[in-house]
């Protein structure tokens, strides 16, 4: 299997749909106060390097960085197809993304989930995020994890 990770806007078909597809799969778990995800026209507007994953050139998930001047990187709008998962393709797309923060000087990445992405979770302290309080514009939410990890 060929896997590619290419930057991408955010409003191209396949990146739309891979972020509907997200959206539909949060919506259900949390409230609207506890949803923090980007929409397509905010990820472009903040500026967020938004990347997507491909199988044999099969859009198979996505991912994006926000940089917050040299302080650090928020990743945002991670997602792998369920047909998908258990390949490693959302530790590729942690791995690119962090690649992509230490190539513009960015040596912390930062990021928000939810508490019912057990698999997330465990993916993001697997490769050693470590939980924090509420950052930025976050504020404290019990349906809400905070993680960062120095690189």
């Amino acid at each position: 299997m060929q896997v590619t990770i290419t930057p991408e806007r955010p409003d191209t078909p396949d990146a739309r749909a891979l972020i509907a597809e997200l959206e539909a799969y949060l919506a259900p778990l949390y409230p609207p106060a506890s949803q923090h995800g980007y929409s397509v026209e905010q990820l472009i507007a903040e500026g967020v390097a938004f990347f997507v994953i491909r199988a044999n050139e099969t859009s198979a998930g996505c991912g994006g960085l926000q940089v917050f001047a040299d302080d650090y990187g928020e990743i945002k709008r991670m997602y792998v197809r369920p047909q998908f998962r258990g390949l490693g393709f959302a530790k590729l797309m942690l791995e690119h993304l962090a690649e992509y923060a230490r190539s513009r000087g960015i040596g912390l990445l930062r990021l928000e989930t939810g508490i019912y992405q057990d698999a997330a979770i465990g993916l993001y302290e697997c490769v050693g995020f470590r939980s924090i309080p509420p950052f930025g514009k976050y504020q404290e939410d019990s349906l809400s994890r905070f993680y960062e990890k120095r690189l």
